[in-house]
């Protein structure tokens, strides 16, 4: 599938609300003709140090997605074992509820679902967090 209808595809179920209902992701631009720059969002699991808290995400699409993933970087501080400290971009080999090779089939909401189990996870679901509304 070309580069520009897996986007569409995926903006389309997100925006019928046929997604996960604790993520979201839209384009920042609408007028973003090659879709590369998107918001993601993640509300926190219960139970976890994350529990009330909504992660905001940028998300960029290179010209190589979806044969390669996209760049994805929390905007919102968050402490997670697969988040850099400093520039809180997610470092997808650490991401352990993903696929270690990525496949041209995964997308946006896999990402985001996947981020969000991560939080659950013995290593990050207890970890301390910053302060509500930090950012990197």
């Amino acid at each position: 599938v070309p580069r520009n209808f897996k986007l569409l595809e995926e903006l389309e179920k997100m925006e019928k609300g046929n997604t996960e209902m604790a993520i979201s992701f839209g384009l920042v631009d609408g007028a973003d003709v090659l879709m590369s720059n998107w918001n993601g969002g993640i509300l926190g699991p219960h139970n976890t140090q994350h529990d009330g808290r909504f992660y905001e995400l940028r998300i960029y699409c290179p010209e190589s997605y979806p044969a390669s993933p996209p760049e994805v970087k929390f905007v919102s501080k968050i402490n997670m074992t697969c988040v850099d400290s400093k520039t809180g971009k997610v470092s997808f080999r650490k991401v352990n509820t993903l696929p270690k090779q990525w496949n041209r089939n995964m997308g946006i909401e896999q990402i985001l679902v996947a981020l969000r189990h991560e939080m659950q996870l013995s290593e990050n679901r207890k970890l301390k967090q910053p302060a509500e509304g930090a950012v990197f």
